[in-house]
């Protein structure tokens, strides 16, 4: 796996996606590790007390699970990565190697082009249509699912 140079080779700008996105500013391999997730290691319980659950407000957050009681706070110390958005047909996935998470390339990816990955989002229970709605896609993909939430099947 290739080193990057993030600086240099990534840019954050206004997304089309959502908000700011994280672009490529020259062409990327395939197989190429982007940038290390990084920010505040904290507790699941901790993260829902920062994040808590209110069902009318569309889900937010910059929490990233490494294990079941262990997760990263993007939005605390965190770098460029926590602005990397959700695709249904992204560029780029998410790893784990010891308990820390790292963005890799996982086809060519053109100068300008967005980085991004496929949340996976869990949740308890049934993907009903308010839950979809809750976690809502807007990556425009052809095969976009509608929600960030991970494929029950």
């Amino acid at each position: 796996m290739a080193n990057y140079n993030v600086r240099r080779r990534l840019a954050l700008r206004r997304s089309g996606i959502h908000g700011k996105g994280v672009f490529a500013r020259e062409a990327i391999p395939a197989g190429t590790r982007l940038i290390e997730y990084t920010g505040e290691r904290i507790t699941q319980r901790e993260g829902d007390r920062r994040y808590p659950w209110i069902e009318s407000i569309p889900y937010h957050t910059l929490l990233f699970t490494i294990e079941d009681d262990l997760v990263v706070d993007g939005g605390v110390r965190g770098n460029m990565s926590r602005y990397i958005n959700h695709s249904c047909d992204p560029n780029c996935e998410s790893v784990i190697e010891d308990r820390r998470i790292y963005i890799d390339s996982i086809r060519d990816i053109l100068p300008g082009e967005e980085i991004t990955f496929d949340y996976q989002m869990i949740i308890q229970g049934r993907h009903t249509a308010a839950e979809k709605r809750r976690f809502p896609c807007r990556c425009g993909a052809a095969g976009c699912r509608g929600t960030m939430l991970k494929k029950k099947r």
